[in-house]
């Protein structure tokens, strides 16, 4: 099944993303301290831009009552309310330390999976196998 369209509307894209956003939201954090605005800027500036300030609130949230983020507020610098910052705790950097050994080697999988070469000629499946009338 090949989905058309822009990267932004990817059903498969999106589905990818939305198992590992919450590693991507760690790593981020991981750097600085960041409020939500800034963690949407930096997974877009990563090529996740269909990630919105509205989808990443309640994983926050999720993410700091398990204990893996702690928040706190910060005057913000343009002078309006204080900004909900966020930043990792010794649960969450032990989280994100065990989720990127679990995503190295899957992606390592998926990429042995994907980069096989096979040529199918029209008419025959993967064994060389006449087709006929369906799914063979």
């Amino acid at each position: 099944m090949t989905m058309k369209g822009s990267k932004d509307s990817d059903p498969r894209r999106s589905q990818l993303l939305r198992g590992v956003l919450d590693l991507c939201l760690l790593a981020l954090v991981a750097e600085r301290p960041r409020y939500g605005f800034e963690i949407v800027e930096g997974l877009a500036e990563r090529g996740m831009e269909l990630v919105s300030e509205g989808s990443i609130y309640p994983l926050l949230a999720r993410m700091e009552k398990a204990g893996l983020l702690e928040s706190f507020r910060r005057p913000s610098e343009s002078g309006g309310a204080p900004r909900k910052y966020y930043r990792l705790t010794g649960a969450g950097l032990a989280e994100l330390g065990s989720g990127r050994a679990a995503w190295e080697e899957f992606a390592r999988s998926v990429g042995r999976t994907l980069s096989v070469e096979v040529e199918i000629a029209e008419g025959t499946n993967a064994e060389g196998h006449r087709m006929t009338g369906g799914i063979a």
